[in-house]
């Protein structure tokens, strides 16, 4: 007579060989228990499954060699080689019946790794998971926040990128339900790799979405994403923006008493003093450390130092590079020569230094708006709009004709509600 072991063998290869995967998750539920007290012998297991054509059965196997007690927790570089093998040829079409597990095992890695400060070789194997699971690229599954975790800690942050700048018009409900918490670290993530390559316009939107998630409470999270969004407010702006209309009223009332230091910066950076914010940060230099912001501090301050002078050239037509240190509050004329050919080079003023007497002319911007780049770019930002336009319209006619919708629009109770052909109450759209 067979094993307990050997049934649930037979049962992931017949399952998986009929197709019919449906079944096969409530076989595995259910030997959940039977795999954890078979830690010896899970190897051997793994051996006789195919990870494309059994990709379930490996599925579990992996998640609960993740949860084995230390004392019998197995070899990790092996255990990491079965699960980047997993994740490089598993069938994406049998993962998707169980993606709440197969969510589970790549947060499993993505801790295992950076516990062991090792995020780096996580990169490629969950960016492939993402690409596995996904339907299409603008659907956000549970792994982003883990690449986007892996890509911040290792400092590359380039692969990342493919998967950030896509709008998201879909979230993954894995096992029907999707955890706020990835929604937020991903945007939150996001917003710091973005702060890290000086995107800000799309720093501030990652940390504006975090902030603006519909929530009943205010996590961790939305107040470190808030305190990044004025700083980075700051430097984009030159003033912090107020939220959104539709920003739930518990995050106004909580967050902004919790962030008063970081208001009190934001009202003497509009005093365009150099000298009293850098008292500023001296006052709040602990806390600022202990946020681990003080990077995007000393990021606002050298934005002061180029609003001061942009202001300069609606005024002066010249100005030496003493005079604009002196009136900008600048250590010296080098320092002032720096700062004019940075903002030169980005295209923030139009200048040129005369080196000999150390002047510099201020000149209007040469751009006449009339070549064939202005004009491709202006028919790409056309097609955006049309394809955003045409987006909204598709999403407007799914939620005009979802149940739950209709139910609440017209104040229908759930006996009343007429028969659509669906059993079952639909599942929210919250989170």
């Amino acid at each position: 007579m067979a094993s307990p072991l050997e049934q649930f063998v037979n049962s992931v290869c017949t399952l998986s060989a009929q197709g019919n995967f449906a079944q096969l998750c409530e076989e595995i539920r259910r030997s959940t228990e039977l795999l954890a007290k078979n830690a010896p012998n899970l190897d051997n297991l793994l051996g006789t499954l195919d990870p494309q054509l059994h990709s379930l059965g490996v599925l579990a196997v992996l998640n609960v060699k993740f949860t084995l007690p230390a004392s019998s927790a197995p070899d990790f570089e092996t255990l990491f080689s079965q699960v980047q093998l997993f994740f490089a040829t598993c069938n994406g079409e049998q993962v998707r019946y169980a993606t709440d597990s197969y969510g589970m095992l790549a947060h499993h890695l993505t801790r295992a790794l950076v516990d062991k400060k090792q995020p780096l070789r996580g990169i490629d194997i969950i960016a492939n998971a993402i690409s596995k699971i996904q339907t299409h690229p603008a659907q956000l599954t549970s792994l982003h926040a883990d690449l986007c975790q892996l890509c911040l800690l290792s400092k590359c942050f380039k692969p990342a990128l493919p998967f950030m700048d896509v709008d998201i018009t879909e979230i993954s409900k894995e096992g029907g339900l999707y955890d706020a918490t990835h929604f937020l670290c991903f945007y939150y993530y996001g917003g710091m790799i973005y702060s890290a390559l000086k995107k800000w316009d799309k720093a501030m939107y990652f940390f504006e979405v975090a902030i603006t998630t519909p929530s009943m409470a205010v996590s961790h999270i939305m107040l470190e994403g808030y305190k990044k969004f004025i700083l980075v407010s700051l430097i984009l702006h030159g003033k912090i923006l107020n939220l959104p209309k539709y920003t739930s009223q518990v995050v106004t009332r909580f967050v902004k008493p919790l962030s008063q230091c970081y208001h009190e910066f934001g009202t003497v950076y509009n005093s365009n003093n150099p000298n009293e914010l850098r008292n500023i940060v001296v006052k709040h230099n602990d806390q600022f450390t202990r946020d681990q912001n003080m990077g995007l501090i000393k990021q606002c301050l050298s934005s002061l130092y180029k609003k001061n002078i942009q202001r300069l050239t609606k005024t002066f037509l010249t100005l030496s590079l003493a005079d604009i240190a002196r009136r900008c509050q600048l250590p010296g004329p080098r320092e002032a020569e720096q700062y004019v050919l940075h903002m030169i080079e980005d295209g923030e003023i139009f200048a040129t230094i005369n080196k000999k007497d150390g002047m510099v002319c201020f000149h209007d911007n040469p751009e006449k708006y009339a070549n064939s780049t202005m004009l491709r770019h202006l028919d790409d930002e056309m097609k955006k709009c049309i394809d955003l336009d045409e987006r909204i319209k598709l999403m407007d006619q799914e939620i005009a004709v979802n149940p739950q919708y209709v139910q609440k629009s017209l104040g229908i109770q759930d006996d009343d509600m007429p028969s659509v052909g669906i059993s079952g109450k639909m599942p929210s759209y919250g989170m």
